[in-house]
């Protein structure tokens, strides 16, 4: 029987997989070997009869440029007990390739580990995906699909721009990020956001819904001493991480809940629930501002890759069969701006509970301190005096003071 690779995807979708898939494909059909795609992720291979793809020449070079996945995707985590032999007995896989995040790739070790107690033997190579960019990946190159989930992000957030100067609104955004502010924060600066709020901003004070709404509002009273009525801001989706359970309560936002009492973030638009706090805040000082909620999330996630994501993602796939060649396994394939190719090791950037240690936003970087310091428009000492207009206490609303920054 032909020696074979099989490819599977885990977690949510992201711009590029295709590519990913294609450029693999076509190294291994190269060299002789079948390739073989599994729907369903984890849940699919390790089912008594998993759905399978043949990847033929002609279906790689079909799909190399196309959004989404044709590879069916799952979030589905198995337990160890559920590891089972027969696929890669039945196929002859030499090589499991996961595309995913780092809980996909912690079960390939996982898997690989079982099968090789069991007398089969396979290398297992993942390659990284997320939009949010927040994989500790070397040289600081970004994970694949984050360029081009924020080429669309800023393309919507343009064209909202425009409504809310021709509506005379403001707009507030919501972002996709689960604990990092790496697309929030790229959308709002490539866009001139007047405010932007990303979950490393509170580096010295809690997360909080009424520090949020004073940033946005903060933007808003800046924006009116300049004579602009009309404006966006832009939260990472990330702040939700470090709220207290309390504090999501104590928003009066009606929410689900899960079997362990956890509000059910997933069933709620974000950017909704920043725009209710905002009117009643905006209520409350009696302001007239109109507002509206956008979010930015599903829409990004199976667009068409670009050039960049196009080419590195090729250079990815391509890696994997270089790094299969020299006997490389339990690692993630990486490619520097250069396109040199290195594995990476998930003990290499994990902590001692084994957890990927995520890579966030450095405010303390350059590109990030010209941002704050000149992108950003909120209240400032010397606008207090005229703002005291809209606001009794000004002062409450500057962001330095806000996030208690010297």
């Amino acid at each position: 029987m032909k020696d074979a690779i099989a490819i599977l995807c885990g977690g949510g979708p992201a711009p590029g997989i295709n590519s990913v898939i294609s450029s693999v494909a076509m190294a291994f059909l190269d060299g002789g070997y079948r390739v073989i795609g599994i729907h369903e992720g984890y849940k699919g291979l390790l089912s008594g009869h998993p759905s399978v793809q043949e990847i033929d020449f002609k279906f790689a070079d079909d799909i190399h440029k196309r959004g989404g996945s044709a590879l069916k995707m799952s979030r589905y985590k198995p337990k160890d007990e559920e590891f089972n032999t027969r696929f890669f007995v039945e196929y002859n896989i030499k090589l499991l390739v996961t595309i995913g995040g780092d809980d996909t790739a912690s079960t390939a070790n996982r898997l690989s580990k079982f099968l090789h107690k069991n007398d089969v033997h396979i290398q297992n190579i993942h390659v990284p995906k997320t939009i949010d960019n927040d994989l500790p990946l070397p040289e600081n190159t970004p994970t694949f699909g984050y360029q081009s989930a924020k080429q669309e992000g800023v393309r919507i957030a343009q064209t909202i721009y425009e409504d809310a100067r021709t509506s005379g609104n403001w707009f507030v955004v919501s972002a996709m990020g689960r604990e990092a502010g790496h697309l929030a924060f790229g959308i709002g600066a490539a866009s001139h956001f007047p405010m932007i709020v990303i979950p490393e901003m509170f580096n010295k004070v809690d997360v909080t819904f009424d520090r949020i709404i004073k940033l946005i509002i903060s933007a808003i009273i800046k924006r009116k001493l300049l004579g602009v009525g009309y404006g966006l801001a832009i939260v990472s989706e990330g702040v939700f991480h470090f709220m207290t359970n309390e504090e999501i309560k104590n928003s009066k936002i009606e929410f689900t809940y899960d079997d362990h009492g956890h509000p059910e973030l997933g069933n709620v638009s974000k950017a909704h629930i920043f725009n209710i706090l905002l009117q009643n805040k905006l209520k409350e000082l009696g302001l007239k501002v109109k507002s509206r909620p956008v979010e930015l999330g599903y829409e990004l996630r199976c667009v068409q890759p670009t050039a960049f994501d196009l080419l590195y993602c090729v250079t990815l796939g391509y890696g994997v069969k270089k790094l299969f060649d020299e006997g490389q396994t339990g690692c993630m394939v990486t490619a520097s701006p250069s396109g040199k190719i290195s594995p990476l090791y998930l003990e290499d950037v994990s902590d001692e509970n084994g957890r990927v240690i995520p890579r966030l936003v450095n405010l303390e970087g350059e590109k990030s301190k010209l941002i704050l310091e000149h992108g950003l428009q909120y209240l400032q000492p010397g606008d207090y005096e005229a703002a005291k207009e809209f606001l009794p206490n000004p002062e409450d609303y500057d962001l330095r003071n806000i996030l208690d920054w010297e």
